[in-house]
């Protein structure tokens, strides 16, 4: 059995796409997952499975999704080894020892190809920042998420891939819920 963290892209930000995480339990254990728990109303979820193919289970969640509540969403799949190898990469660790909340990261659906990543600007946020390592993008929001232009669809459209954001509060406790 493999213990898979996933993340959904856009549930239940801003009063759109509502998904009750009871009715998502009962989706993803009907689907054949076991152990399966939710974090926060937000479309995170700790599973076990018995298949190891990330791709396969995203879809099957997916199309679960759409049949059942009509909305039309992205899955993301980490294990939790790769959410801790990806706290630990952090760029940003010093600020995230100030305040963890202003710090997240995006768990893209694919490696961007670097003529993509090299086409980002840096200096386009300032204060703010970022860094692109393997399939993260860390975001350091030194005056909060809340009010900033660097937003999720600026980097999926440049970057040609999809993602979904938690901060590093909601890392921690992903993994705490994945070793149980």
């Amino acid at each position: 059995m493999t213990t898979w963290v996933v993340l959904l892209r856009g549930v239940n930000v801003g009063g759109a796409n509502r998904l009750p995480m009871k009715e998502l339990r009962e989706l993803v254990s009907s689907l054949g997952h076991s152990e399966v728990v939710t974090h926060i109303q937000s479309g995170n979820l700790v599973m076990t499975s018995a298949s190891k193919d990330r791709a396969t289970i995203a879809t099957e969640i997916c199309d679960g999704i759409k049949s059942s509540f009509g909305l039309g969403v992205t899955a993301i799949l980490r294990t939790p080894q790769e959410l801790r190898a990806s706290v630990a990469a952090n760029p940003f660790s010093a600020e995230a020892k100030v305040d963890a909340a202003h710090v997240h990261i995006v768990f893209l659906s694919d490696v961007p190809k670097p003529e993509f990543a090299a086409q980002l600007e840096p200096e386009r946020f300032t204060p703010e920042r970022f860094a692109v390592l393997g399939s993260e993008l860390f975001l350091h929001y030194p005056n909060g998420a809340g009010r900033s232009k660097m937003n999720l669809d600026y980097f999926e459209k440049r970057l040609h891939v999809r993602g979904t954001a938690r901060n590093l509060n909601t890392v921690a406790k992903l993994i705490e819920l994945a070793k149980r």
